[in-house]
């Protein structure tokens, strides 16, 4: 089902389908030809969601199902898929992004913790502070004693251009809280990922 988009919405995309027919007429193409007349619009839409993490909150996301939790066992979900812009070059890249913490009274409901992942990677990134944020947002909203995220991803900068390495892959990893003090609790997190 697709949302009804507002004037203003409707304004923005209208303007990047401009820029994109630009950018066919820049490269030698013709943006007329049959082939093409569609695609400047059909490319802004597909762009404005593709960054559509600029027009939501993390915080207010993951605070949609926050839950009381007696329990302060590690809470793993593990291999939540994404798709981002490299900041660089506004090529892909992907990957999964698997996220460990431990409860202190409060947990989550789990599609909020996809959800958090889809607001970040919905921007222009790096993969490091991708990372980075995802983990401090769930330390500071959950008020977590401890998260660990590790996110892996294969860049499209690396693949298609540059260096052109097809088989290369990028870990980052970040962790707050008890997972920076206890290498044990980090070694238990990156066990359960092999599972």
């Amino acid at each position: 089902m697709h949302q009804q988009l507002s004037e203003s919405e409707q304004q923005t995309i209208s303007q990047l389908a401009g820029h994109f027919e630009a950018i066919i007429r820049l490269i030698g193409e013709n943006p007329d030809r049959e082939g093409l007349i569609k695609t400047p619009m059909r490319a802004a839409k597909a762009f404005y969601h593709a960054c559509q993490g600029y027009r939501q909150d993390a915080s207010e996301t993951l605070c949609q199902a926050v839950f009381e939790h007696a329990g302060s066992r590690m809470v793993i979900v593990k291999d939540i898929e994404f798709y981002s812009f490299c900041e660089h070059h506004i090529l892909p890249f992907f990957g999964t992004v698997s996220i460990g913490y431990i409860p202190d009274g409060k947990m989550v409901g789990l599609s909020k913790l996809a959800r958090l992942v889809n607001v970040y990677a919905r921007r222009l990134q790096v993969q490091e502070r991708l990372t980075a944020e995802i983990c401090r947002e769930v330390f500071e909203t959950l008020g977590a004693k401890g998260v660990m995220v590790v996110c892996n991803a294969q860049h499209l900068c690396m693949k298609m251009r540059g260096v052109e390495k097809q088989q290369s892959s990028t870990t980052t990893t970040d962790y707050a809280g008890l997972f920076e003090q206890s290498p044990e609790l980090r070694a238990e997190f990156l066990a359960a990922l092999d599972r």
